[in-house]
């Protein structure tokens, strides 16, 4: 360890505080207060730890962890994107990727290698872990959605094709929560919370 390795881990430290000031679009469960990315971040941890047996194949679950507690500090620069806002782009990429390298590159060489490593394996979602992540990523929503009558959905329009295809990623890392999910979304519909558009 360099001498000055730790002043610049709690640089890190005090920079991504700033990740708990960013609200996101979905509220908290029963709720109509907005998540922030903590939160999210958070809640994503847990979700992995408990849900991990629900992978189709084995994952390194403290890299999945890493993955989902990493994947939204990078909104600290750039900022969060609804995922149904269809005015905006959702492969940012380059502007992620700045903020990345500024974020992490905070830290010790070494670490900040791995931390910007660990993002571009989530972004890229090929992996089981990234897999894996990302179902977590698109199913908290979900179940927070469907707690709150609706909630996102309801409050900007969304109708089901755009939560189905929005939502269809979680197979790729669990079937039997995408089947869950899946049950989730129909449910929704049957209950009046989440419309179809009629078709012409």
């Amino acid at each position: 360890m360099q001498p000055d390795d730790l002043s610049k881990q709690i640089s890190f430290i005090k920079e991504i505080d700033k990740i708990k000031y960013i609200q996101r679009k979905t509220k908290l469960f029963n709720s109509d207060r907005p998540e922030n990315d903590a939160e999210h971040s958070w809640h994503l941890a847990m979700m992995t730890i408990v849900l991990a047996e629900h992978a189709d194949t084995p994952i390194d679950v403290l890299k999945v962890v890493k993955m989902v507690l990493i994947h939204d500090i990078v909104e600290i620069d750039a900022g969060d994107t609804f995922i149904y806002d269809t005015t905006k782009s959702h492969t940012n990429t380059d502007n992620e990727l700045m903020a990345a390298k500024r974020i992490f590159g905070l830290l010790p060489g070494e670490q900040a290698d791995e931390f910007i490593a660990i993002w571009e394996e989530f972004e890229a979602g090929e992996t089981n872990e990234a897999k894996f992540a990302k179902s977590m990523d698109r199913l908290e929503p979900l179940l927070q959605n469907t707690s709150n009558d609706g909630g996102t959905w309801k409050e900007f329009d969304v109708d089901y094709q755009q939560v189905y295809e929005k939502k269809k990623v979680i197979q790729d890392g669990s079937t039997s929560l995408w089947k869950y999910a899946e049950n989730l979304i129909n449910e929704s519909v049957e209950k009046g919370i989440l419309k179809k558009k009629k078709s012409s």
